[in-house]
């Protein structure tokens, strides 16, 4: 464990990154992983749904365009889950269009980070919604 203080309490914090990039899981990994997170990863919705089941994450980023699932139907299929409902759901995307989040919003996600995002941005889209230790 690395002894930080700055980290904010994120130590064990469960995060799921869900995002066909590999870059982009790859970059949200290694942030959050750095500030004590316990970081799951899958490259769709098909393969996040089996994984939050699994390892039932306190924080969920998901990515808009994927194939096979997309953020908003991998978002509304989370949040109709009773066990999952109440998970904050962050969405990703490279497009900043009003649409968009307001569609995100409609399917229960909490936040909308447009890629690339910074690391000040990922960290405190997690700290506003990390559940209280």
């Amino acid at each position: 464990m690395t002894e930080s203080n700055e980290s904010g309490g994120l130590a064990g914090l469960r995060v799921m990154v869900i995002d066909d990039s590999k870059t982009i899981r790859r970059t949200a990994e290694t942030l959050l992983k750095k500030e004590g997170c316990d970081v799951f990863t899958a490259n769709d919705g098909f393969e996040a749904l089996g994984k939050i089941a699994e390892v039932q994450p306190q924080v969920i980023f998901v990515d808009i365009m994927m194939p096979r699932l997309d953020g908003y139907q991998t978002c509304a299929l989370i949040k109709s889950n009773q066990l999952f409902r109440n998970t904050p759901v962050i969405m990703l995307s490279s497009k900043d269009g009003l649409f968009d989040k307001a569609r995100g919003r409609i399917v229960g996600s909490e936040q909308y980070l447009t890629k690339p995002f910074t690391r000040d941005e990922l960290l405190e889209a997690v700290r506003r919604y990390a559940p209280a230790a």
